[in-house]
């Protein structure tokens, strides 16, 4: 599919002045497009013959002596192209802090507790309806030093990787009803009219009686209704 169909006016910028960091990381010169030949369009690929039982369920794959800490989530939705259509047999990635809003990486040193038995990251692959299933717990929202007091919304990252690697695309989901988002420069980056499609919608039919609470978020991949990815990940 070719890029005519993508709508780039609901797509971050790559440089945008709230998000500090852009300034440093977003192209300086114009960016020269490359025709893809057949090693683009046909591989290398990794990961989907890898997905084992507990690798979509976040509060299994890194248990040690116990239950996760937080509040349980289902995450689902379809991923779909511009005209609806499902798109089968993606590997869809997921990372995320923890309920206390810190990340197993080196690099954080929020000072809040890591839970060890919480890795934050998980994946499945898209069944012939285009959907996905994941099992999490609500992250934490957490400092970051972009502005003063400055504080990232709850939110889960997701990578989609088609058939080949050059088709890898990053994005995040957040939730309904979180204050953080009015202050959040990255939330902010995107389009206005595009930013509602980063957030989820809560649904009793997925919360499951006694477990966990649901929550839809569907992924167009491209046309007037596609998701907003973060620049440069397309």
């Amino acid at each position: 599919m070719s890029d005519s169909v993508r709508d780039w006016k609901s797509q971050p910028a790559y440089d945008c002045p709230g998000y500090r960091s852009t300034a440093l990381r977003a192209p300086k010169q114009k960016l020269v497009a490359l025709k893809h030949g057949l090693s683009e369009r046909t591989g290398p690929v990794f990961g989907h013959e890898c997905v084992g039982p507990l690798d979509a369920d976040l509060t299994r794959n890194g248990r040690i002596n116990g239950e996760p800490l937080g509040e349980r989530m289902i995450v689902t939705g379809r991923i779909v192209d511009e005209d609806g259509r499902p798109v089968r047999g993606t590997l869809v990635e997921v990372w995320q802090a923890n309920a206390a809003g810190r990340y197993v990486h080196v690099s954080d040193r929020h000072d809040a507790p890591l839970d060890p038995n919480f890795l934050g990251a998980g994946r499945c692959v898209t069944d012939d309806e285009g959907r996905y299933r994941l099992v999490t717990v609500r992250p934490g929202a957490y400092p970051w030093a972009n502005h003063p007091n400055a504080w990232r919304p709850p939110h889960i990252h997701f990578s989609l990787l088609g058939p080949t690697i050059g088709s890898r695309l990053v994005t995040q989901m957040y939730f309904p009803g979180d204050p953080l988002l009015a202050f959040d420069p990255i939330y902010h980056g995107v389009p206005e009219h595009a930013r509602e499609r980063l957030v989820s919608r809560f649904s009793p039919d997925i919360t499951e009686e006694g477990f966990a609470l649901g929550y839809e978020w569907d992924i167009v991949l491209r046309g007037r209704g596609a998701m907003p990815f973060e620049a440069g990940a397309r």
